[in-house]
């Protein structure tokens, strides 16, 4: 009998029972094997379409959008009374008095000051002297004139002595006229003793005071008096040429004066030079604001802006679309097949936030907001919106 015959029955069950073990074993490890390299295999797969997909930089994209209200040109300018006069001195002497100080508002006429004349006044006395002289001299020879003109009818003078007497009577008038104008001459000088104001305003300024020495003539003595009228001011501002032809009579700007933070006054322009400087290369441009309140003070400095208008084929995008190296000022704009183009563009205007750009752009481009670092021209991209469209930019 043979050995296997001769085993009990339950040891060979046993034995069986332990093959079916071991192949179900086998099967579950080849099982976990496949799986394994299977998961492994898509592991692999999904971590290289992964790593492409994070190789495309994701980019913000804008459109460029035609500005809602155009620049604001901001320009330093100067202050000016609508109408100022300095009054000088027309006769020589002494300051008598001043009647009105610095500050002091003054009518048309008022007294301002009175000028001391003793030489004008000496002078005043002769010649008053001297018509009176010529005015004895023509009474008395225009009765002789009659006298003689009376004889002349009875024959008992000749008429070349009649026409004596009345050439002489011509002459004592003419002396008389003469001394006549001459006094009024120094009345007319007399009266400038007296400073008036030549309009209503305020004064402005006083170089003089009681006693100080006189000396006539406009222009080359001292100012005694400054009056002026500051009811409206003038507003001088020198525009660059290239915003001269945008700035017209009637065009309106805002004044911002140091004194009062956070006011703005209005003012228009009345008058342009039409003409531009050729140092500064600016254009000399005239405004007006109205004082009522005498609030501004003239010549003071103030800063100008002037609104200009909307420029209709300018762009605006983002400052922080701008690129700038050794290529120049650029744009990085998304192509229909998704891939960066870069364009050159030049600035009209820096609104901080945004900038108009002059050349360069089309309103359909897709302008990349803050480009990533290290992107060149043709790189592809894959934009950061669900609808993969670009939103226009906020408009400045």
């Amino acid at each position: 009998m043979s050995s296997e015959a001769s085993m009990h029955p339950s040891q060979q069950l046993s034995k069986r029972g332990l093959r079916v073990a071991g192949l179900v074993v086998a099967v579950v490890l080849a099982a976990v094997v496949v799986i394994g390299l299977v998961t492994r295999a898509s592991q692999a797969s999904n971590l290289k379409t992964w790593t492409q997909e994070q190789a495309v930089p994701s980019v913000t994209v804008v459109t460029p959008q035609p500005g809602s209200k155009g620049p604001v040109l901001d320009l330093p300018g100067r202050l000016e009374a609508y109408v100022r006069a300095p009054i000088y001195a027309q006769v020589s002497g002494y300051l008598k008095d001043w009647k009105t100080d610095i500050g002091a508002p003054v009518k048309t006429g008022e007294l301002l000051g009175e000028i001391s004349t003793p030489e004008i006044d000496q002078q005043l006395l002769q010649a008053r002297a001297d018509l009176a002289s010529a005015k004895a001299n023509a009474d008395l020879a225009a009765i002789t004139a009659k006298r003689w003109q009376a004889m002349l009818g009875s024959d008992s003078v000749a008429q070349q002595d009649v026409d004596q007497r009345t050439g002489d009577y011509a002459a004592k008038m003419a002396m008389m006229n003469a001394a006549q104008a001459n006094v009024d001459r120094l009345m007319a000088t007399k009266a400038f003793a007296r400073l008036v104001a030549p309009f209503d305003g305020v004064v402005t300024a006083r170089d003089t005071d009681v006693g100080a020495l006189i000396n006539a003539g406009g222009g080359t003595g001292p100012e005694l008096f400054v009056v002026s009228d500051i009811h409206k001011l003038r507003v001088y501002v020198q525009v660059p040429q290239a915003y001269g032809p945008s700035i017209r009579p009637g065009s309106d700007a805002v004044l911002v004066v140091p004194e009062y933070p956070g006011r703005d006054f209005h003012a228009q322009v009345i008058a342009t030079s039409n003409a531009v400087n050729a140092t500064s290369g600016t254009t000399l441009v005239q405004l007006m604001v109205d004082n009522q309140d005498s609030k501004l003070m003239p010549g003071s400095f103030a800063h100008v802006h002037f609104s200009l208008p909307v420029d209709s084929a300018a762009l605006r995008v983002p400052a922080s679309s701008l690129i700038f190296d050794n290529a120049g000022l650029r744009v990085a704009t998304v192509g229909g097949d998704n891939k960066v183009m870069f364009k050159n563009v030049s600035i009209l205007f820096d609104y901080g936030k945004t900038v108009e750009i002059g050349s360069g752009l089309g309103a359909g481009d897709r302008v990349i907001d803050s480009p990533p670092d290290g992107i060149k021209n043709g790189d592809p991209v894959k934009i950061a919106s669900d609808d993969a469209t670009a939103k226009p930019h906020e408009k400045a």
